[in-house]
């Protein structure tokens, strides 16, 4: 083979190992911790389940009235775009921050409010108390879950969403709310879980 030749081949061959990595992010880097909850259909789902496939998790509750409601049509519309991209080895999981309120029928109420696609996996879980979904939240997604002040009844929670890898890693996280400015990263999103489930199949 003549020299050029050789080093195109290297370059094309170095060029598309780098796709299939995604950058973890300095503060990340963790293994989960394993945990067993109860999903929107009254079954048990665990961190074991979630072996061998990429997850991209976020906290929500269903009486919010302020993020909750975007951040869940964003990922919503963020399965419809993995599902046209043909992409599998992904699966999204929600993690309620009020847990007393969101039962396993409620929670499948409210996902009936959305239409994600059939085709991407999506567990809401429940059946924790709050102390420990406070407490997951931060010694696993760095980020705080506060109980309602003064009455009210909204839960102070991030809304970032956690980008984990097949063997339960936090990676990486976005911004799971667009604020008028199209901060919401689909195309980033997508992008990553294609590097990352490229080498699962």
């Amino acid at each position: 083979m003549k020299r050029g030749t050789l080093l195109i081949a290297l370059l094309l061959i170095l060029s598309a190992c780098g796709t299939d990595e995604v950058e973890t992010m300095s503060y990340y880097g963790n293994t989960m911790e394993e945990f067993e909850a109860v999903n929107q259909h009254n079954e048990t789902f665990s961190s074991d389940d979630m072996e061998g496939k990429v997850w991209l998790a976020n906290m929500i509750f269903t009486e919010c009235v302020t993020v909750c409601p975007p951040m869940t049509q964003n990922m919503t519309e963020l399965t419809q775009e993995l599902d046209s991209q043909g992409l599998e080895d992904i699966g999204i999981i929600s993690f309620s921050v009020d847990p007393e309120t969101d039962s396993p029928e409620v929670l499948s109420e409210y996902m009936s409010w959305y239409s994600p696609s059939e085709n991407i996996e999506w567990q809401m879980m429940t059946g924790y108390d709050f102390e420990y979904i406070r407490d997951y939240a931060l010694n696993n997604l760095k980020t705080v879950v506060k109980a309602p002040q003064d009455g009210s009844n909204q839960v102070i929670h991030g809304t970032g969403i956690y980008l984990i890898d097949e063997n339960g890693t936090l990676i990486k996280d976005y911004t799971g709310v667009d604020a008028g400015d199209n901060t919401f990263e689909t195309e980033e999103i997508v992008e990553d879980v294609k590097s990352m489930t490229a080498n699962l199949n």
